[in-house]
């Protein structure tokens, strides 16, 4: 009897827990002959922590990456890449990092300007981010079910 289960993982490094975490499910999902599809949106750092990963793991299928995509009106995930060469994509395919750490360079004075600047994007039910707000509007918390 054959079991229903999942073909791709797709952990996200913000909410699994890091690096760390992540190459535990991946190897975890190896095991189980399932492959691996980093989910990324969030920016540089998230991405080339996701490539790392994925660089480094067998089971690795593909990169998701939000690069030019509909949600990034004001703000594209490689803005404050000092560099953005390490991590452009060509034909579908981004070349193995090769630079110490992560493999890329932050511009920490832009980053701590848009931290200062903040955003405004709203929540949808189930609390995750869609797309920013009109200008001018109140931006309120949604509550999901089970919350206070």
């Amino acid at each position: 009897m054959v079991q229903a289960g999942i073909a791709v993982a797709q952990p996200d490094f913000a909410h699994a827990g890091g690096i760390t975490e992540v190459r535990k499910i991946a190897t975890l999902a190896e095991v189980y002959d399932v492959q691996l599809a980093p989910h990324c949106p969030l920016g540089p750092i998230a991405l080339a922590a996701c490539l790392q990963v994925g660089f480094a793991t067998p089971n690795f299928l593909i990169q998701e990456q939000s690069i030019g995509i509909h949600y990034n009106l004001d703000a594209e995930v490689l803005d404050h890449c000092l560099d953005k060469a390490p991590l452009a994509f060509v034909d579908g395919y981004v070349p193995r990092l090769t630079a110490p750490g992560l493999g890329i360079e932050i511009d920490e004075h832009a980053v701590r300007t848009a931290d200062k600047r903040g955003h405004a994007w709203r929540a949808r039910p189930g609390g995750t981010p869609t797309a920013p707000a009109p200008s001018g509007e109140t931006i309120r918390p949604v509550r999901t079910k089970g919350t206070p």
